[in-house]
């Protein structure tokens, strides 16, 4: 409140007295959160009820129990949108994991899964301190599609027992060797399994094919839910293997205390799945960015994902990532923001909760066939396309990787195809990428106008790194020039590196070059590689006596004016 006033003397008063002014109510603060949970509800809704089968299969495809995939689903998934940096990235189970815990589960047993998912959170937490995260990005495309391709493989071989209606999963000591052991019980399939399996899956397909924004799984699961109910109860006359019979009773429920128990031999597989949840999770969310015309937060996202990981391990859950097709239908399905992540958690909860039992009825026929389509999803036939048009090498490495994923260990598999590229990649550097232009009189017209007539001069420009893997190379390139060359520009305008074997290495083909008489030309050094080279006596040689410039129309001027000078180069 104000009061003022007007003093004889001509001066005026104020008064000044605070007035609290109430606070708004809560509710109005709450409004915008409504209104955005109210416009993701449906696209929530619609994630939350394809993950529940879609979870439930991944679970059995790593090894784990039906409900460790619910867990898992619910905590990662609620727990990943709220803290971390995607508006639309869906974690949980997903086939990238599924193959690799397979193989742990088979190795350690069921009870280290909730372990790994603890160990991994807890070293993708360490990346994030000290984002380590980029470095993983350098693994190549050629081995990650590898390695993709591996997973489907083993999801697909893993499978093969349930579409074929085996009694019982055949036991092998490596993906190889059980494939083998499946084909030599082949002729025990049971005629229904391998019929409900192969019209559930060309539904998927269907679905897939055209009516792809209605998800399949949300169809078909009900349906196989009633034909295992049927083959249960003896209203159809086949006797169809269910989650119930190969897994026992399912309670509804969201929360299992684990069994920790912490191993040295579970550190290098946590290292491996964690470098797979964070790669997996960052491609996600680039994807969904490009999608929506967004930005994620990439070092918020891996905080999410760390987070989400360890609190499944503690519930009893299994390491999980970002799920492209999951975040896909999320997108399509009018998500705005990272709540419709959160809701499709509370979701998957809420269903399990309430009619989780019914999934035991789930014929094992129908969860192999989900997971036949997520693997056949995951194949990636235009990648494969597009490696094999451009790059032979790298395709041959990603099929390499796939089998030694599938028959050996997917860790040897990914940690030999990012060797092998990067042998690859050195290779290529240590060919000494260059370009090479002869100027003479015949062909004056490609230099800058207005530069004189130079005879006999070789342009030599040397593209990318210079360092010692392909120093050597470029000396080679140097070591044969024509005979009626008189002089010599080094351009390295598109020398974007270099380090000490590299500057000695320049210096030395400019000696080598000085002493057969003659005129040597350094054009464009940047300062941050002049700094590496004035410390030589080479370069200040060449500075000083102007052979340094900085254009290739100042190298052409100096050569001409050089000539004369020949006989005093040093």
């Amino acid at each position: 409140m104000v009061e003022s006033g007007r003093l004889e003397s001509g001066y005026t008063w104020k008064q000044v007295s605070w007035v609290q002014i109430p606070p708004s109510p809560p509710n109005n603060m709450l409004i915008p959160y409504l209104k955005i949970i109210r416009a993701n509800l449906l696209s929530g809704i619609t994630v939350g009820l394809v993950s529940v089968p879609v979870c439930i299969s991944l679970a059995v495809a790593s090894g784990a129990t039906p409900v460790m995939g619910i867990i898992t689903a619910t905590w990662a998934g609620f727990v990943a949108a709220l803290a971390g940096g995607s508006n639309f990235n869906i974690t949980g189970p997903t086939g990238a994991l599924a193959g690799l815990l397979s193989t742990y589960a088979m190795h350690f047993g069921i009870d280290c899964l909730p372990m790994l998912a603890i160990l991994s959170g807890i070293i993708i937490y360490g990346c994030y301190q000290l984002r380590f995260e980029r470095y993983l990005m350098f693994i190549p495309s050629s081995a990650l599609h590898g390695f993709i391709l591996g997973i489907a493989g083993i999801i697909f071989i893993n499978q093969i027992d349930s579409a074929l209606g085996l009694a019982a999963p055949v036991s092998a000591p490596n993906l190889g060797a059980k494939l083998f052991a499946t084909l030599h019980y082949i002729h025990l399939l049971y005629p229904p399994a391998l019929f409900i399996f192969t019209v559930f899956f060309l539904g998927l397909m269907a679905f897939s094919l055209w009516l792809p924004r209605l998800p399949g799984a949300i169809v078909l699961t009900p349906i196989g839910i009633i034909v295992g109910y049927c083959s249960s109860t003896g209203l159809l006359p086949w006797s169809i293997q269910t989650l119930s019979t190969r897994y026992g009773a399912i309670n509804a429920t969201i929360l299992e205390i684990p069994v920790f128990q912490f191993r040295f031999a579970y550190l290098i597989p946590a290292f491996c799945i964690a470098a797979i949840s964070i790669i997996e999770t960052l491609i996600s969310a680039r994807i969904a960015d490009t999608t929506t015309k967004t930005k994620h937060d990439k070092r918020q996202e891996i905080l999410g994902l760390s987070l989400s990981n360890i609190v499944t391990g503690f519930v009893g859950g299994i390491p999980s990532t970002a799920s492209l097709a999951r975040t896909a239908l999320n997108i399509s399905s009018g998500s705005t923001s990272k709540f419709s992540g959160a809701i499709a958690g509370i979701c998957v909860g809420l269903i399990s909760s309430l009619v989780l039992p019914f999934f035991s009825y789930l014929p094992m026929p129908v969860i192999a066939a989900l997971l036949v389509f997520v693997a056949f999803r995951m194949l990636q036939v235009e990648h494969f396309a597009r490696i094999y048009k451009h790059d032979k090498k790298h395709f041959a490495l990603a099929l390499i990787v796939a089998i030694i994923t599938i028959y050996d260990d997917p860790i040897v598999g990914i940690l030999f195809g990012a060797l092998m590229a990067m042998l690859i990649l050195m290779e290529k550097f240590s060919r000494g990428d260059h370009e090479i232009l002869l100027q003479s009189l015949e062909t004056q017209d490609t230099a800058p106008a207005g530069t004189p007539a130079v005879s006999d001069t070789l342009v030599y420009s040397i593209k990318g790194p210079l360092a010692y893997i392909n120093a050597q190379a470029h000396s080679k390139h140097l070591d044969n020039i024509p005979a009626n060359i008189t002089s010599i520009i080094i351009d390295i305008h598109d020398m974007h590196f270099i380090d000490a074997d590299g500057t000695q290495a320049l210096m030395d083909i400019i000696q080598i070059l000085q002493t057969k008489n003659l005129i040597i030309i350094l054009v464009g050094p940047s300062p941050r590689i002049a700094h590496f080279l004035e410390d030589t006596k080479t370069y200040a040689t060449m500075q000083k006596n102007g052979f340094v410039c900085q254009t290739l129309n100042d190298a052409y001027f100096r050569v001409h004016r050089a000539i004369p000078e020949k006989n005093v180069i040093v």
